[in-house]
């Protein structure tokens, strides 16, 4: 998982919950890294359980619904910080429409080594997305987060069908509908 990804994460924790909070969770769990993250580092996504699993057991809040408030932060991070994937795109269908055959193309320019998780898209008619979600760091929460908060920032009613094809997060279902 890139070093992006985590240093995104301990911004959230800092600006949602305290800076302590994030030293305390990185002083909690015994990672490889030490906590140290750089953004084009490369770092197991067993660090990310880790951490998430720390600030879970502090704030009492379920994993999986830190790793979608991370995913709902982490959308507004990407459009801070590569504006130009939003270049054009006046609605969250056909930004999402987008993710492996575009967005994901410029990303691994930038990371080359980056392992992202796959998306297949099926747009049968303007109005209707569905994406299925593969990745072996099973991390459905986060591809829902991300969704949602793309959908938010868009402002378009869209309602959002999940199904979980495996138990574990790696296999899932976005069904979304123009409402």
């Amino acid at each position: 998982m890139k070093g992006v990804v985590f240093v995104e994460f301990l911004e959230m924790v800092e600006a949602e919950f305290s800076p302590e909070m994030a030293d305390d969770i990185i002083d909690a769990c015994d990672l490889p890294s030490g906590g140290a993250y750089t953004s084009v580092g490369t770092y197991s996504h067993r660090e990310m359980v880790a951490l998430v699993g720390a600030l879970s057991e502090r704030t009492g809040t379920p994993a999986p619904d830190l790793i979608r408030a991370f995913g709902e932060f982490l959308f507004e991070r990407f459009h801070v910080h590569h504006a130009e994937f939003f270049d054009g795109i006046n609605n969250s269908l056909d930004f999402l429409e987008r993710i492996e055959d575009v967005i994901h193309v410029q990303v691994r320019k930038l990371y080359p080594n980056a392992e992202l998780p796959r998306f297949e898209i099926d747009r049968p008619d303007q109005d209707h997305l569905s994406m299925l979600y593969r990745s072996d760091r099973h991390m459905g929460d986060l591809a829902e987060g991300l969704i949602r908060q793309c959908i938010a920032h868009y402002g378009t009613p869209i309602s959002i069908q999940r199904h979980d094809l495996d138990d574990k997060g790696g296999h899932v279902r976005f069904e979304l509908s123009r409402t």
